[in-house]
């Protein structure tokens, strides 16, 4: 069986971007976001943190799908941003960013996971390119069927 949710929509602008040291990687995302204009969109990008907080998932017997994201895990820098992606969203009318990223930490052990707002400062440089996406509303919402906050693109 096959079950998914689309919408299809188009491309609008793209905005090329550096965060400056000691910004948070989400909050910053937002703020050009806003600056320009942009309400959904693709995000990549990589650089380098200070510290990150991620998170990723763990068994849980008691979520409906039998897993859930476990708790904020924060690793000291220098941390190199190997590669990041996301999904710019809305949630109640304010942004709600849904970024995954891989990392390595001064050993060059790798791991990777959900990237938690407000645990990510830049250490010299992210470089951001995002990708605006027009006439379909992408949304953060409560999905009844997993238990979790799901994406739910939409016409």
């Amino acid at each position: 069986m096959i079950r998914f949710v689309d919408a299809c929509g188009k491309t609008g602008k793209i905005i090329v971007a550096r965060l400056l040291p000691n910004t948070d990687l989400i909050e910053g995302i937002e703020e050009v976001c806003k600056k320009n204009n942009v309400k959904y969109a693709y995000v990549s990008c990589f650089g380098s943190f200070l510290k990150t907080g991620y998170m990723y998932l763990v068994p849980n017997k008691d979520a409906k799908v039998g897993a859930g994201y476990g708790e904020v895990i924060v690793v000291d820098g220098p941390v190199e941003f190997l590669n990041g992606t996301g999904v710019v969203c809305q949630n109640n009318e304010n942004y709600d960013i849904h970024f995954h990223a891989t990392m390595c930490d001064k050993t060059g052990s790798v791991f990777g996971g959900h990237i938690v707002k407000g645990y990510t400062p830049t250490l010299t440089t992210v470089d951001l390119i995002i990708l605006e996406v027009e006439d379909v509303e992408m949304l953060r919402t409560f999905d009844e069927e997993t238990g979790l906050t799901q994406f739910l693109p939409t016409k």
